[in-house]
């Protein structure tokens, strides 16, 4: 028995309108890239501690500080952008040393919030259960117990001895040199490294 009823076909135009010349403005938009100098860009700290911009005539209340190379090259192409959920940018430092000290000072500030990383400076233990490695080390901000998960990327090589541990809530741990520890720390290491 067949379906008698009549279905139309919507429209693809009709379900969906767009404005094809804002859709190129904007795309334009992404691909420039607008260098923040000392010259054009003037930030200033707000009452909450964030960082508030004044670039190209229009200011910014809060933007976030985005490196492009956190790892290898955390000073050059510091990305700036707006301080929502799409943090679309507004432009790049090419260099921090190139911007006035207070600048510097302000822009690390906020650095460190976004990739607040505890240095590893000493193992005290390290145990693997059921899938998990249950940690316990001392860091440059005091005594620590973190969770990883025992594969996958938990532990990653930034270097020759240099390791990026990440735990199973996403907080990064950085243990910059494995041979700086003991002998007896870097054998609880030996599932991991």
């Amino acid at each position: 028995m067949e379906d008698e009823r009549n279905y139309e076909k919507p429209d693809l135009l009709d379900l969906q309108e767009f404005d094809e010349e804002a859709l190129r403005k904007e795309s334009e938009e992404v691909l420039q890239m607008r260098l923040l100098t000392a010259d054009n860009a003037v930030f200033t700290r707000t009452e909450g501690g964030f960082l508030a911009l004044e670039f190209a005539g229009k200011t910014y209340d809060r933007v976030g500080v985005y490196l492009t190379f956190p790892m290898t090259n955390p000073q050059e192409y510091i990305s700036i952008r707006e301080a929502d959920e799409k943090a679309k940018e507004i432009g790049m430092i090419r260099s921090l040393k190139e911007m006035p000290r207070e600048v510097q000072d302000m822009i690390q500030e906020q650095v460190r919030l976004r990739y607040f990383m505890p240095v590893i400076r000493k193992v005290m233990e390290v145990k693997d259960e059921y899938g998990y490695a249950y940690w316990h080390v001392q860091t440059d901000f005091g005594s620590c117990r973190f969770t990883t998960y025992m594969g996958g990327d938990a532990v990653v090589a930034l270097g020759e001895a240099r390791y990026q541990i990440t735990d199973i809530d996403g907080n990064r741990y950085e243990l910059p040199d494995l041979y700086g520890l003991t002998v007896m720390e870097r054998k609880k290491l030996d599932l991991f490294i």
